[in-house]
C-alpha cells in the first residue's frame, strides 16, 4: 500500500526535472538564503543597538563617545564607574545569556520537532534552579559555588530525562512528558526548600529564582562567555545534522546522520549552555521557549534556526531588562518581564495544538 496520500505530489528530482523547474528551485533556494542572511544581519544590528542603548541610558545619559572611551580603557569621570563597572558587565551578560538560552532552546525544539520541547518546559532549568535554591538556603553557599551546583545538577537532570525516555530511541513526546513530570517534582522541591528558609536566604533565593541581572560583576560574565565560546560553535557545527533530524529519524538516518551520537553531543552542548546561563542569572523565563518560534517566523520555512534564534534570545533579554529597569514605572527583574511575554504564547500554542488535533 502506498503511504503517500493521493493528492500529495511526488518529490521532484532535479536530475530529471525540466530546466524551468530546476531554475525555479534554484531561485527559491537563493531567495530563502538571502532572506536568512538579511534576518541574521538585521538581528545582529538590533542586538548591537540594544546593547548601545543599555550602556548609554540610565539614571544619567552618557554620550556614545564617553561609552566608547570607557570600553577602550580610558578614564572618563563618572562614566568609568557607571558604565564600566555597572552597565557594561550587565549588558554583556544579558546578551550572552540570551544567546545561550536561545541557542539551547531552539536546539531541543529542532531535535525533538516540537515547539514545547524547551528547557523551560522539560525540567532542565528546574533542575538548575532546585540545585541553586538548595545550595543557597540549606548549604549557605553563594557565588561560584551556587553556579557550579546549578550546572552540575542541570546536566544530571538532563541525563536522567534522557535515560528515562530512551526506549529503542528517544521519542519527542515521551521525553517532553517525562520532563514535565520531573519539572513538577523539582518545583515542589524548590517550594519545600524555600518554606524553611530564613529571611535573608529567602530573599537571595527568590531573587535568583526570578531571573535577575541585578548586581552583575565581571566574575559572573566569564563562565558564561567561556561556555558560549566553547559550546556554541560545537552546536553550530551540528547544523546539518539537526536540519536532517527535522525531517524525522528515518530520513536523518538515510542521510547519514548518526542519531544517538548526534543527540548526545547536541544535548550535552545545549544543556551546558542553559545550565551556565541559569547559574549566572537564574532561570529567565521563556527566553529559550520563545526564541525558536520567533526566529522561524522571521527566517521562513527552511534553513537553520540556530544562529537566528540565538540572536533573538539576546535581543529578548536586552530589551526585557531595559524595559524592566526604566519603562514600567518601577524596577522589575528581567525574568518577570519575559514571563509576562511568554505565558500568553504558551497558552496560545497549547490551544492551537489542541484545535489541530495534535498531542503534546
Amino acid at each position: 500500500m502506498n503511504a503517500t496520500a493521493p493528492d500529495t505530489p511526488a518529490p521532484v528530482s532535479l536530475a530529471t526535472a525540466s530546466p524551468a523547474t530546476v531554475d525555479l528551485v534554484v531561485r527559491t533556494r537563493l531567495s530563502r538564503a538571502r532572506r536568512r542572511r538579511l534576518v541574521v544581519a538585521l538581528l545582529t544590528a538590533l542586538v548591537l543597538v540594544a546593547m548601545s542603548v543599555s550602556l548609554m541610558v540610565g539614571q544619567r545619559f552618557y554620550p556614545p563617545g564617553d561609552v566608547l572611551a570607557v570600553i577602550l580603557g580610558e578614564q572618563v569621570p563618572g562614566a568609568s564607574f557607571t558604565v564600566g563597572r555597572l552597565r557594561l558587565p550587565r549588558t554583556v551578560l544579558a546578551a550572552l545569556v540570551g544567546l545561550a538560552f536561545g541557542l539551547g532552546g531552539v536546539t531541543f525544539q529542532t531535535m525533538l520537532r516540537n515547539p514545547l520541547a524547551s528547557p523551560d518546559i522539560i525540567g532542565v532549568s528546574a533542575g538548575a534552579s532546585a540545585a541553586a535554591a538548595f545550595a543557597i538556603v540549606t548549604l549557605s553557599l553563594s557565588g561560584p559555588a551556587v553556579e557550579v551546583a546549578a550546572v552540575v545538577v542541570g546536566l544530571g537532570v538532563a541525563l536522567l530525562i534522557y535515560l528515562l525516555s530512551y526506549r529503542d530511541g528517544v521519542a519527542g513526546t515521551r521525553l517532553i512528558l517525562i520532563g514535565i513530570g520531573i519539572a513538577a517534582v523539582l518545583d515542589s522541591a524548590i517550594n519545600w526548600v524555600l518554606s524553611g528558609a530564613g529571611q535573608w536566604d529567602l530573599q537571595q533565593a527568590l531573587r535568583w529564582l526570578t531571573g535577575s541581572l541585578n548586581g552583575v560583576a565581571w566574575s559572573d560574565v566569564v563562565p558564561v562567555l567561556c561556555a558560549v565560546l566553547v559550546l556554541g560553535p560545537l552546536l553550530l557545527a551540528q547544523t546539518r545534522a539537526l536540519g536532517a533530524m527535522r525531517l524525522g529519524d528515518d530520513a536523518a538516518s538515510a542521510l547519514g546522520v548518526r542519531l544517538d551520537a548526534t543527540r548526545v553531543v547536541v544535548i550535552v552542548c545545549a544543556v551546558g549552555l542553559i545550565s551556565f546561563a541559569t547559574a549566572a542569572t537564574g532561570p529567565i523565563a521563556f527566553v529559550a521557549f520563545l526564541s525558536g518560534p520567533i526566529a522561524a517566523r522571521l527566517v521562513g520555512p527552511s534553513g537553520s534556526l540556530l544562529l537566528p534564534a540565538a540572536l533573538v534570545g539576546a535581543l529578548l533579554v536586552l530589551v526585557a531588562d531595559f524595559t524592566g529597569q526604566f519603562l514600567l514605572g518601577a524596577r522589575y527583574p528581567v525574568g518577570v518581564v519575559t514571563g509576562v511575554l511568554g505565558a500568553p504564547y504558551l497558552i496560545y500554542l497549547i490551544i492551537r495544538t489542541n484545535r489541530a488535533g495534535g498531542s503534546l
